[in-house]
């Protein structure tokens, strides 16, 4: 199964630049709902994902001696590269088989697919991944079936 069929292109799904700040990657997470999300170098490149876990470690250990002071002003100078811990959500290229996608999916909420020369160009979630697993295993019960009854 060619996994392009599964992609969330990335014109459908939210992002942020390394360059941005914390505060706008907390805007962003909160907007959309989301509790991790892609981050892109300036030139579209994926170098990693970034979680509410990844901003609150940070402000916890690096602020911790301030941390009752800290208001939203006080983390605009902050880069999400000086938060982002690389390698966290490993991307796949748009060739990966359905066997890799699966066990990504297992410790991955979603899996960011690249193209060749690394660019991000969406992401694959695992909820379609367990869906399109669950409907191979219905097929089997119903072709099983059929050759039991």
């Amino acid at each position: 199964m060619n996994i392009a069929y599964f992609l969330k292109t990335k014109g459908e799904v939210a992002y942020l630049f390394e360059d941005f700040t914390l505060r706008q990657g907390l805007e962003k997470m909160r907007n959309h709902g989301y509790t991790a999300i892609p981050v892109l170098s300036a030139d579209n490149k994926y170098i990693g994902t970034i979680s509410e876990g990844d901003f609150l470690w940070y402000l916890v250990d690096d602020q911790k001696e301030e941390l009752h002071k800290i208001n939203i002003k006080s983390i605009e100078d902050v880069k999400i590269k000086d938060v982002l811990k690389k390698g966290k959500n490993p991307s796949v290229r748009i060739t990966a088989n359905m066997d890799e996608m699966l066990i990504r999916a297992m410790d991955q909420n979603f899996i960011p697919v690249v193209d060749d020369r690394d660019y991000f160009i969406g992401i694959i979630t695992r909820s379609d991944i367990m869906r399109y697993i669950n409907s191979r295993l219905s097929n089997a019960d119903i072709k099983y079936g059929a050759l039991q009854g």
